[in-house]
């Protein structure tokens, strides 16, 4: 069986700015991204059906016996055994949303479609990847620990609290911190950092090579993605990888892709003075749009960054490669290769964004490659519209 997972073009869409460099599984939610979760639950490697820009990186085989999936779905036990016994040729819809596809030879029609019955979790918005990250990582947690035994903790001034609901894998570094499992799991990847007076709360998952700062206070519901280094206050968050957030300040109910930094002091409003519900700008309505939500920090794309003492108001959208800095608070939309801040905002140059991009990810020994600049470069072009001083 070879397992492609595809983009839906719609859910892709709603889900900028973070699938502009990225298929929607490969998104990050829980420990693992979706792709990883089919990988897991299927024992296959997946492969990606995305746009052409992104191909090269993301790359698509097909064999024999192609098993389709929608990238936006997460697993679950009923839904991963649905799809293994569907039929060749068939299709599996969840009322107008096609979930999988079996070796598909012929157009989609009554004959040769099955209509899924259960619920499932699907990652539609860029604010389900906070909102499903605490169900979502007590899952993957008990997929990726199921009968393995973790690793000790050998510091006296660490305390503990729900010590069988924590699980570290090998060469995890852990000093004088408090871990407290009791209201969900604490997973510690491998090889990574916990610094002295760190406290954290459950549901926690922090990913391979990544650090906890001294101090730091992870409040629960937060996944901190590998090669990554996190300090201040975190709650209900996202932090895709090879990121820094590492001084203080407070980031709640927010999303961060990669080689994402933001500086010192900088904090997220998460919650209106109001306490309305909240509006976020959509890349699909080109609006804004409202939400069900009372709580949204900040979604920001890859290559993003802020400078020191930023102020990011209630569900502030970041798109990619954007440079902010600056008293007072950026507007809540800024597009793509956007520098400057709430005075206003100029282009950020595609050759100096790549420049700056190509030397952070050297940081972490990763070389952007010629796929990585035409991704960017594409994205460049792409979001032109959306950066409307352009047009003055």
């Amino acid at each position: 069986m070879n397992l492609i997972l595809f983009d839906d073009p719609d859910i892709r869409l709603n889900l900028f700015p973070f699938t502009l460099t990225r298929p929607v599984s490969a998104i990050r939610v829980g420990i693992l991204t979706i792709a990883e979760k089919w990988e897991t639950c299927l024992h296959a490697k997946a492969f990606f059906k995305t746009e052409a820009y992104l191909q090269a990186k993301f790359p698509i085989a097909s064999t024999s016996d192609n098993l389709l999936l929608n990238g936006a779905i997460c697993p679950d036990e009923t839904l991963v055994a649905t799809v293994m016994a569907l039929p060749d040729g068939y299709f599996l819809v969840k009322d107008t949303l096609l979930v999988a596809a079996r070796n598909p030879g012929a157009e989609m029609t009554s004959k040769n479609t099955i209509q899924y019955l259960q619920e499932f979790t699907v990652i539609d918005r860029p604010w389900k990847i906070f909102r499903e990250n605490g169900a979502q990582l007590r899952i993957d947690f008990k997929r990726i620990t199921a009968e393995r035994k973790s690793e000790a903790i050998n510091d006296n001034h660490t305390r503990v609290y729900g010590e069988d609901n924590i699980f570290l894998e090998e060469g995890v570094y852990i000093r004088a911190a408090i871990l407290n499992a009791e209201n969900g799991p604490i997973y510690l990847g491998k090889n990574s950092i916990v610094q002295e007076g760190a406290i954290i709360r459950g549901a926690f998952a922090l990913c391979e090579n990544s650090q906890i700062n001294m101090g730091a206070k992870i409040r629960g519901d937060v996944t901190i993605g590998p090669d990554s280094k996190v300090g201040g206050e975190v709650s209900n968050s996202v932090i895709f990888g090879y990121s820094n957030k590492s001084h203080d300040g407070y980031l709640g109910n927010s999303v961060l892709g990669e080689w994402c930094n933001i500086g010192a002091d900088t904090n997220t409003s998460n919650l209106k003075n109001s306490y309305d519900p909240i509006k976020i700008w959509n890349h699909a309505a080109q609006d804004f749009v409202q939400t069900e939500l009372q709580f949204c920090g900040l979604m920001m794309g890859d290559h993003s960054k802020c400078s020191i003492n930023t102020m990011f108001n209630t569900a502030t959208v970041v798109d990619v490669c954007s440079n902010i800095f600056g008293a007072g608070f950026p507007r809540r939309y800024v597009p793509s290769f956007s520098w400057g801040g709430a005075s206003g905002f100029t282009t950020h140059q595609l050759e100096k964004a790549l420049y700056t991009s190509s030397r952070v990810m050297a940081r972490r020994n990763v070389i952007m490659d010629d796929v990585d600049r035409e991704i960017l470069f594409h994205i460049f072009k792409l979001t032109a519209p959306d950066r409307v001083w352009e047009k003055n």
